[in-house]
């Protein structure tokens, strides 16, 4: 994996956000994510502060919202449950515009919502600023287990080499005549994505080989990463800090 490479998340900059080491934005990514899970369901204000929180970072860092929401789109089957709970849970209901709605179902719903949507932003964030091979050796940093580490260099690393090989599998489809469009071809698309996994097998197994031809014994090679001083830990776990402080006012305030 060369210096270079990038992935589809990652938004060059050259902000302060940029520039921090990737062991210091995981730890305040994780933080801030478990502040956000542990703010009682009931804290409505205490999510908005949470949510500005993340704005002021995107500003430091120099990155658009839209950029952002788009990419946040992956929780759209989270939001769908979050939806229909209020419909379906039972408990006390309320009327709204001509439906009959749960209460448990609407917290429930809710909670499901704006933590999974904060949750998604603080990972996208972490994403757009750190590079992938930053964010391995971060882990490695933080003592993540090396096997851990190993399986997410490769996993990220041939996420796009697959990718690429479904977009020239669906090209050869296409340019046989093959749409998609049509409910009585989706055999071909199933029987496609049975074939990207055998040949996703084998790349895999020749990946391996070559490997351990050039030497490689179940260890990735020691990233360098630049150690973090007291007052670079204290700018930016700022915050994390904020965000756990506001969770616990959640709780005063019910």
């Amino acid at each position: 994996m060369g210096a270079g490479h990038a992935h589809p998340l990652y938004r060059a900059g050259d902000s302060v956000v940029h520039r921090l080491p990737a062991h210091v934005k995981i730890v305040v990514a994780f933080v801030f994510v478990l502040a956000v899970v542990a703010t009682p369901r009931e804290a409505f204000a205490v999510f908005g502060l949470q949510f500005l929180l993340l704005v002021g970072v995107w500003t430091v860092a120099r990155i658009p919202p839209g950029w952002l929401a788009a990419r946040a789109l992956i929780e759209a089957p989270f939001v769908v449950l979050a939806v229909l709970l209020p419909f379906f849970a039972a408990g006390p209901r309320v009327e709204w515009m001509g439906m009959s709605l749960a209460v448990d179902g609407l917290l429930a719903g809710w909670n499901i919502l704006v933590k999974g949507t904060l949750g998604v932003l603080v990972s996208v964030t972490l994403a757009a600023t750190t590079p992938l091979r930053d964010l391995v050796s971060g882990l490695s940093r933080l003592r993540v287990p090396s096997m851990v580490c190993v399986i997410a260099t490769l996993m990220l690393r041939y996420l796009e080499v697959i990718a690429a090989e479904a977009r020239r599998m669906r090209l050869a489809r296409v340019s046989r005549g093959h749409d998609p469009r049509f409910v009585w071809q989706l055999g071909a698309t199933v029987r496609s994505v049975g074939a990207l996994f055998l040949r996703s097998y084998e790349r895999g197994e020749r990946v391996h080989l070559a490997m351990l031809s050039r030497g490689y014994t179940g260890t990735m090679p020691a990233f360098t990463t630049a150690s973090a001083s007291t007052a670079t830990w204290s700018v930016a776990l700022v915050p994390a800090v904020a965000a756990a402080l506001l969770a616990m006012s959640g709780y005063w305030a019910w």
